[in-house]
């Protein structure tokens, strides 16, 4: 029993997806937190973009 809890302690097969996966987390935050904060400039871009494209 012993010597699975530190076979258990020790095993670090999991580790880089977990990293991974708190890495994906945090990008995700940034880019939630970005869009946010620049909603009106990303709006009037978005609108300039579309009144190009209808001027076609």
């Amino acid at each position: 029993m012993i010597v699975d809890v530190r076979r258990l302690l020790h095993d670090e097969r999991g580790q880089a997806t977990t990293e991974y996966a708190i890495l994906v987390g945090v990008l995700v935050v940034i880019a939630i937190v970005a869009i946010v904060a620049f909603r009106g400039r990303i709006s009037e871009l978005w609108q300039a973009i579309t009144d190009g494209i209808n001027s076609l």
